[in-house]
């Protein structure tokens, strides 16, 4: 068997998500067909990260195995001419056989869009927030220096999640401007279901004044839901990059 890794670029706004699902359109179903049409058949496919449904990926890894060998990029052209127009891979390479795209991360970076304009603009319409009220980049960099470090993130994780630990890393988180784009990017060692939608709501809710300037710390350590704020839209949020 041959082990291998791909990356994906996918537009999110069709499908539910990457994980596969029953009853439901995904991303890594998608990946599937396109993968045993090429290959005959695969084994251990595995994602580096479940995505919320309508979320976008520059940046996503794959990994499995199969019987057939194939050069890398032959295997990006194959399978490009099978995935639908909203998917596709740019590089593939072979992985010692203790590789797994979701295990062996050691960080992932998102990066979440906000037009920040009274006018909303059709180009940004499935990728960007449309946010009239103004945004104050280095005073929201400032409320996000609560977020770097290790916590217990429940305060920002959805409702009703499965997971056990919400103990999370975050090594930075910042917002950026270029023009009427303002972009929150974070990086961490992994991120709980929602959490990045949540931080995004709960600086933006800041910034509208729902939401005293300075409690993010004292959100965190409350380690309830309620308190934080609303969980932005999944269109606006990208997974941008993970490093192994």
């Amino acid at each position: 068997m041959t082990c291998y890794m791909i990356k994906l670029r996918f537009d999110g706004t069709n499908y539910a998500g990457y994980q596969r699902q029953a009853n439901a359109n995904t991303v890594g179903e998608e990946v599937l067909k396109a993968l045993t049409a090429f290959f005959g058949s695969v084994e251990a496919l595995s994602g580096c990260s479940r995505t919320d449904s309508g979320v976008h990926a520059n940046c996503y890894c794959a990994s499995f195995r199969a019987e057939k060998r194939a050069e890398p990029d032959r295997v990006v052209r194959g399978l490009n001419g099978l995935l639908p127009r909203d998917i596709s891979v740019f590089d593939c390479c072979e992985v010692p056989p203790e590789f797994h795209a979701r295990y062996s991360v050691k960080s992932k970076e998102y990066v979440y869009y906000i037009l920040n304009s009274r006018i909303r603009d059709p180009f940004y319409e499935k990728y960007a927030l449309l946010f009239p009220l103004p945004l104050d980049t280095e005073e929201l960099n400032r409320e996000c220096e609560a977020f770097v470090g290790t916590h217990d993130f429940s305060a920002f994780c959805a409702a009703g999640a499965s997971v056990g630990d919400k103990t999370r890393t975050v090594e930075s988180a910042r917002f950026e401007r270029q023009g009427d784009l303002v972009s929150f990017r974070v990086r961490g060692d992994g991120f709980l279901y929602n959490m990045v939608r949540i931080m995004v709501g709960t600086c933006l809710d800041i910034a509208a004044g729902k939401i005293e300037k300075g409690k993010i710390k004292e959100i965190i350590d409350s380690g309830n839901r309620k308190n934080a704020g609303h969980t932005a839209p999944a269109h606006g949020l990208f997974l941008d990059s993970v490093i192994y």
